[in-house]
């Protein structure tokens, strides 16, 4: 199997596990079960590999991690704006 084709699967995959939860966030405007510290954990870390992607010039790291870290971080965002306070 191709490298690219198995990298850009493995991105999409874990790029969209997201998707689901971000979904149900604005559909029920509740964000008690998400906890911000691990938001920003991911966001960080998809961050790292964003820049390693650069660095290495590689599109499926790059590509699918820079989604991943849009989708986490509008998920904060909704966070931030259906927080309880």
């Amino acid at each position: 199997m191709n490298e690219n084709i198995l990298g850009i699967v493995a991105g999409v995959l874990t790029s969209v596990s997201m998707v689901p939860q971000l979904i149900k966030v604005l559909k029920e405007k509740n964000v008690e079960d998400i906890s911000w510290v691990m938001l920003l954990v991911l966001i960080s870390g998809l961050s790292l590999w964003v820049w390693y992607g650069l660095l290495k010039d590689e599109l499926p790291i790059i590509l699918s991690n820079a989604f991943a870290v849009v989708l986490n971080v509008v998920l904060l965002i909704c966070y931030m704006i259906y927080k309880k306070k």
